[in-house]
């Protein structure tokens, strides 16, 4: 099972975020800032990254920068959550070593769809959604 490292200002975005990661199969941990997630990547470096271009503290580009420079920090994925649709910020952030990125807000679908873009297994349970698991 993959582990994940949700990165968000938000408390309720990372509630949401590992929510979804959750459905999909993978083990959660979450940070609030680029700061305290280069401490976890340290006690523990995570299979996946997905983290917020915009927090105080650290944004998500700064960490993204000192997480490639680390040992071991080229192994994780990292899948960069915004709400910046402008092209350049997304291919700044693709050459500084993002796998993926996700224009927020998203659903669980969707993350599913970006993860296995950026190499990360999913359970088959948590591909392909039963579309009668709801009793319909």
């Amino acid at each position: 099972m993959s582990h994940c490292l949700v990165i968000d200002d938000s408390k309720l975005i990372r509630t949401i975020h590992c929510s979804m990661l959750t459905q999909l199969g993978l083990t959660v941990s979450e940070a609030e800032n680029g700061e305290e997630a280069l401490s976890n990547c340290t006690a523990r470096m995570p299979d996946l990254v997905l983290v917020d271009w915009n927090m105080p503290v650290m944004d998500g580009f700064t960490f993204l920068k000192a997480l490639r420079a680390m040992p071991a920090g080229k192994t994780p994925k990292v899948v960069l959550c915004t709400i910046e649709s402008d092209l350049e910020h997304i291919s700044q952030a693709l050459a500084e070593g993002a796998d993926e990125y996700i224009m927020k807000p998203f659903d669980v679908e969707i993350l599913a769809t970006k993860l296995m873009a950026a190499g990360i297994a999913l359970s088959p349970r948590a591909r392909r959604p039963d579309p009668l698991a709801d009793g319909r």
